[in-house]
């Protein structure tokens, strides 16, 4: 068996922290962020858009960018909010979140814009 890599992340190292799966990987592109949207689509799940200063991403209360967009099926529409939130809070990070109203959970989540780290 291979080794497992430790993401060495600390409090004291704002740069270090890590916030959901996708932080571990290199910031996606704006094509790859649609795809996301897709795919949440296609699951049928409802998503909504979310935003918090970098110093809470770890809280567990993030903000509500509006309410969330119950059976929107149109991707431009989505990713329209998500810039708009981010354009409104320029500082934060937002995140998408696909709500799996089956499940009662969140099917996907991802930070999509990514606030600057105070280091």
């Amino acid at each position: 068996m291979s080794e497992i890599q430790d993401y060495k992340s600390k409090l004291s190292d704002p740069a270090s922290r890590r916030f959901e799966t996708f932080s571990y990987l290199p910031e996606m592109t704006d094509e790859q962020i649609r795809k996301q949207v897709e795919y949440i689509v296609k699951q049928g799940w409802n998503p909504a858009v979310e935003h918090t200063e970098p110093e809470n991403s770890f809280d567990h209360y993030w903000y509500m960018w509006k309410l969330p967009m119950f059976g929107e099926t149109d991707v431009d529409a989505i990713l329209n909010e998500a810039e708009a939130c981010h354009k409104a809070h320029p500082g934060h990070h937002v995140r998408l979140v696909g709500y799996d109203n089956y499940k009662q959970s969140q099917g996907a989540a991802m930070v999509i814009y990514r606030g600057p780290i105070e280091v």
